[in-house]
């Protein structure tokens, strides 16, 4: 068998939110249970991007050519014209695997092909699989004046549900 990216279908989407609440559980380890205890996205919203073609995952492919399901998936987004990773989930199951860096590296063809410039994410600084990660796989942390618009706008939205709580930080890689 071998990881294979492809396009979310509709039928599988129930299974990203099962990867979402599996994955958050590691938070509760830091004293972060009201992320473990947030709701995943709603099957409408991940129907969003599935449908702009913006909802990838990570499978096994047997021989044979079948897929089995879902163990890690990428939700991503245009902002100021940069390939902006809204989520990416692995499922506890499938971790150190290198499934997220292996949705990263697909979204990054993609976004070249595209003619964007960088990714883009915001993430906690101090969770060992978020900041120090991202830094791992080249991605940088922006200060306060390199934000454009977008990420302001998302930032903002971020403080408003509360996700300011832990620190965070917004993280670029050039294209």
């Amino acid at each position: 068998m071998r990881i294979c990216v492809r396009e979310a279908e509709a039928a599988e989407l129930p299974r990203l939110q099962e990867i979402e609440r599996a994955a958050g559980e590691a938070f509760r380890g830091l004293g972060m249970g009201w992320i473990a205890d947030d709701e995943p996205p709603a099957l409408t919203v991940l129907e969003g991007f599935r449908g702009e073609g913006r909802a990838w995952v990570a499978v096994e492919r047997a021989e044979g050519g079948g897929d089995g399901p879902p163990l890690a998936y990428l939700l991503h987004e245009e902002v100021d014209g940069a390939a902006h990773i809204e989520q990416v989930s692995v499922h506890p199951a499938a971790a150190r695997r290198g499934l997220g860096r292996e949705l990263i590296e697909h979204l990054e063809g993609r976004a070249r092909a595209g003619g964007l410039t960088a990714l883009t994410l915001t993430t906690f600084t101090e969770v060992p699989w978020n900041a120090p990660y991202y830094a791992r796989l080249g991605f940088r942390a922006l200060g306060e004046g390199e934000l454009t618009e977008g990420l302001r706008r998302i930032r903002r939205v971020e403080r408003e549900i509360g996700l300011d709580r832990w620190p965070r930080v917004c993280m670029r890689r050039e294209l």
